[in-house]
């Protein structure tokens, strides 16, 4: 297969535009971004990102949606609603980790604060990287795209199918 039959391939089956949808922009981050926080209703959101109340009920709507929050009642005031990461949520931190790094190397040039540190010794996480099979550290010269049927697959994935 050419160049061309990878490119239609890669546009058809790439998830980043379905990841995209599931986001949408920079409001879904920041409500992220506060929820791995410890942000959990309306009015905590609403606060402490300065978030217009129908764009924050939207932003909260989709991400309600795609299964990235889930909406319980408090369970202190059956009145109120909590908004919680589901466990694709929490999938995110490391894409949101990555992007945090990138806009303190290339956007600000300056370390953001607060500093997320490994809760068990304080000391500040690593950059994330892309990481081979093995643990190697890839660059991009280490990398290409790969139709499926000309993947290497350890005898693990092949068990799995």
């Amino acid at each position: 297969m050419g160049a061309n039959g990878l490119r239609e391939d890669l546009a058809a089956l790439c998830s980043l535009p379905a990841a995209l949808e599931a986001m949408g922009e920079r409001w879904s981050f920041l409500i992220l971004r506060g929820s791995f926080n410890g942000l959990h209703h309306f009015e905590e959101f609403q606060s402490e990102l300065g978030i217009a109340r129908n764009i924050l009920a939207n932003r909260l709507a989709r991400l309600v949606g795609h299964g990235i929050l889930q909406r319980t009642p408090d369970p202190d005031d059956r009145r109120k609603i909590e908004y919680r990461l589901t466990d694709k949520g929490f999938a995110l931190l490391p894409t949101m980790v990555a992007l945090r790094q990138w806009g303190e190397r290339w956007e600000t040039g300056m370390p953001a604060s607060p500093i997320l540190v490994d809760a068990r010794d304080s000391r500040p996480i690593r950059p994330v990287k892309v990481l081979s099979h093995d643990g190697r550290e890839l660059e991009k010269g280490d990398l290409h795209w790969s139709l499926p049927q000309d993947v290497v697959w350890d005898e693990e994935a092949k068990a799995a199918e």
